[in-house]
């Protein structure tokens, strides 16, 4: 069992810059791999990042390549999403999930923790 609690959303300009936090807790939040999804008004979940719970794997959507990294602090069992040149169609719910699998990690249906999401709003 792992609760997530995503922190650090906000309103930015298109061009700067965002860093969302998931700070996980539960005895083996360490143990979980990562991933960042995002939501926007009338449409569907969408997978953003992951990570492995070691660190040492990661992937992107295309559409966030070269600006959004994903990252994590086991010591702090909090996975960060640094947000760079953010667009206005970035702006949506940012959620944060865990999941056991090591593989397939863009696959929405591999998580079964959530937090509750934190808005993100890019002006133009």
């Amino acid at each position: 069992q792992v609760q997530l609690v995503e922190s650090g959303g906000g309103l930015v300009q298109a061009g700067g810059s965002l860093r969302l936090s998931c700070a996980a807790s539960g005895r083996t939040a360490s143990s979980y791999s990562m991933g960042w999804f995002r939501q926007a008004p009338g449409k569907g979940r969408e997978f953003v990042a992951a990570i492995n719970w070691r660190g040492s794997n990661t992937v992107s959507a295309d559409i966030v390549k070269g600006r959004f990294t994903i990252t994590r602090d086991n010591a702090k069992n909090t996975v960060y999403l640094q947000m760079n040149s953010p667009k206005p169609e970035d702006t949506a719910v940012y959620y944060c999930a865990a999941t056991v699998a090591g593989i397939n990690l863009d696959n929405v249906a591999k998580y079964g923790y959530w937090g509750q999401g934190t808005q993100v709003t890019v002006s133009s």
